[in-house]
């Protein structure tokens, strides 16, 4: 007799959950990927935390040029053991030196017609590139240290009062930075290669005969973001507190939300980059097309402020960068995830948008 029986229908969440657990296998059993997502951001924050660490202000390098008369007092005036450092050296090799940085400014006594044998000086002359503030400073500090040398009293009193706030540290900025990129970088490639290279491996083609719909195979890729998100974070979180002393100001609440939302916002956009593409190369190429401008311009390792005004509308629309400002948001400034609703409006729309238009482009070959 044959059996008419209908086959049992499978929940859909069923189904997702089945393909978000095979997504996960596929990433645990590729060590490259879990180099690149979790140790390589570790040893990229603790190389770029140790040479930006916080230390004493680096001594104004003077050099004084030898031979002029005077040149030696000159030298003794601006002595100052905790702000300047003083050599004497000749015409040709101050000069060589200001160019390639190795002072910071060279200071030039006028030859006094006839030369006196004593007296005090009344004129010298600083030799400096303006562009570079270190010049700048040394020519500050070196022009009080000669006045106060010979003489001059200041007018008014001062005194300093020193002021630490949290998060005023370049690591406070770089951390949030590579939790952004971070996000951006394993969401993308994750995602993007992955839908490429089960379209070579004829995958995709075997999955056309099942009843299977690509909206829950395009979300599973998503999902195994979000499920990989959390260790992500925290590996970089925990490293930055321990090593560092970097703290979050904020909600952890607040913090999650944000990096979910950019963690979905960046799988998406893999998504619509893999939705078509079948080869690597191809792949490869958009998505450093798509990242490049992002990496660049949206502040995960300097502000975007250093870009022209006219600029900040764009930069402020990117992903990344509403990742990143969320993110500094409530780790440096101690902010809610409310008052970020304008940069958390940007990653919807960025998730939104791509996976709709993945969907839409998508093929199985």
């Amino acid at each position: 007799m044959r059996d008419n029986a209908k086959p049992k229908r499978v929940s859909p969440f069923v189904s997702v959950w089945e393909l978000t657990r095979v997504r996960l296998l596929e990433t645990i059993r590729e060590p490259e990927a879990v180099f690149w997502v979790f140790v390589f951001p570790v040893l990229l924050a603790l190389a770029l935390g140790i040479a930006f660490r916080n230390r004493p202000p680096d001594l104004a390098r003077v050099a004084v040029l030898a031979g002029a008369h005077g040149a030696e007092s000159l030298a003794k005036a601006l002595t100052a053991p905790d702000e300047i450092a003083v050599q004497v050296l000749d015409r040709t090799a101050a000069s060589r030196s200001l160019h390639i940085g190795k002072v910071d400014l060279v200071v030039d006594v006028e030859q006094q017609d006839p030369p006196e044998a004593s007296g005090p000086l009344n004129h010298v002359t600083y030799a400096y590139d303006p562009t570079r503030p270190e010049g700048r400073a040394a020519r500050l500090l070196a022009d009080r240290a000669l006045q106060k040398s010979f003489g001059r009293a200041d007018v008014i009193t001062a005194e300093d009062h020193v002021i630490t706030e949290p998060g005023d540290r370049y690591i406070d900025f770089l951390i949030p930075g590579l939790i952004g990129m971070n996000l951006m970088g394993s969401g993308m490639w994750g995602v993007g290669y992955a839908m490429v290279n089960a379209r070579n491996r004829k995958l995709l083609k075997r999955f056309v005969a099942t009843p299977m719909r690509r909206s829950h195979f395009l979300l599973s890729f998503i999902l195994s973001r979000l499920v990989y998100l959390v260790p992500e974070v925290a590996v970089l979180i925990a490293f930055g507190w321990l090593a560092f002393g970097v703290g979050v100001q904020g909600s952890v609440t607040g913090l999650a939300v944000v990096a979910m939302t950019g963690a979905m916002t960046f799988a998406a956009l893999g998504l619509l980059v893999g939705a078509r593409t079948d080869s690597f190369e191809v792949a490869s190429g958009w998505m450093n097309f798509v990242m490049l401008p992002m990496w660049l311009a949206s502040g995960s390792f300097f502000s975007y402020e250093r870009f022209p005004a006219i600029t900040h509308p764009f930069i402020k629309a990117l992903p990344l960068t509403a990742v990143n400002d969320a993110l500094r948001a409530i780790m440096t400034d101690g902010r809610s995830v409310f008052s970020v609703w304008p940069q958390m409006a940007v990653m919807i729309l960025w998730c939104v948008l791509p996976f709709v238009l993945a969907l839409r482009v998508f093929k199985w070959r």
